[in-house]
């Protein structure tokens, strides 16, 4: 079926902004950083939450930031392609790298752990809260869409991890003063309409798929699902409105402290990502 630009472009804008609007993603003088990748999702969010504020009586900042892991032969194409996008629509575009943060690029890293994702995970989190942080932001918008919330919502519900069901929102709460808190605009919007919209209008995106993701359990929860979308055409959205209706999750209190080493915010100190660099440098000191 030959698809309508227009009438497909006002589908996507409106379920982009109904969710901006429903879930108050932006308020009045935010400072929104975008995180960009460079792919499809942080390229689309990042058009529309500039075309939402060119669109609607709201005064706030934008800002975007580009996280470079170190992933030769792929993270060069990404970082090109999110400079392309901010310098089209006149966004500050901040680029911050593992390499001059923790010492190590992912590439260098990767052999010590079973699948890379674990301190991509980690470090990509860290970095995007830190500079979000350091230019005093409200919120970081990131672009996960209702696939990529479907798998997650699955992978925890398979590690009973009850803690992680309070982040299933297209908006998290502020729970400390240098812990900045997400926002998702494409929440309710499916992968492939992301896909669609990219073509439809000729946007520069970064298409290609992480070397690593392969080794990851979102991969295979996402082939899974992709499976049964096939033989049962809408089963996804119908995934995604039953836990979002029907599955209320108590709020988990979580005090949280500053790291003794970087002084970011953790439940634990150190944190995360400084437990994570020490423990690649006794590895690599093995």
């Amino acid at each position: 079926m030959k698809l309508d630009k227009e009438t497909f472009n006002n589908y996507v804008k409106e379920n982009v902004f109904r969710t901006i609007t429903d879930y108050k993603l932006i308020c009045e003088d935010d400072n929104i950083m975008i995180g960009v990748s460079g792919g499809k999702d942080s390229i689309l969010t990042l058009h529309m939450i500039n075309q939402y504020q060119k669109e609607n009586d709201i005064d706030f900042k934008i800002t975007a930031v580009c996280v470079d892991e170190g992933i030769a032969g792929y993270r060069e194409n990404g970082i090109k392609t999110a400079i392309t996008n901010c310098k089209e629509l006149k966004i500050p575009l901040n680029i911050v790298s593992f390499k001059e943060e923790f010492g190590y690029n992912l590439d260098e890293i990767s052999s010590l752990f079973s699948s890379s994702c674990m301190p991509c995970g980690i470090y990509r989190r860290y970095l995007l809260n830190k500079i979000s942080d350091k230019y005093h932001c409200d919120k970081i918008a990131t672009g996960h869409n209702l696939d990529d919330e479907i798998q997650s919502f699955l992978m925890t519900f398979a590690r009973n991890d009850r803690q992680k069901f309070t982040k299933f929102s297209p908006i998290l709460d502020k729970i400390h003063e240098n812990m900045v808190p997400r926002i998702k605009p494409l929440w309710q919007l499916a992968e492939k309409d992301v896909a669609i919209w990219c073509i439809l209008n000729d946007i520069p995106i970064h298409d290609e798929e992480c070397p690593y993701s392969k080794t990851s359990l979102r991969s295979d929860v996402k082939l899974f699902l992709n499976k049964l979308e096939e033989d049962n055409k809408g089963i996804k959205r119908n995934i995604f409105e039953s836990f979002k209706k029907t599955l209320q999750f108590p709020k988990v209190d979580v005090e949280l402290t500053n790291c003794k080493i970087c002084n970011q915010a953790t439940a634990t100190s150190p944190c995360q990502a400084c437990k994570l660099t020490n423990q690649i440098r006794d590895m690599l000191n093995e």
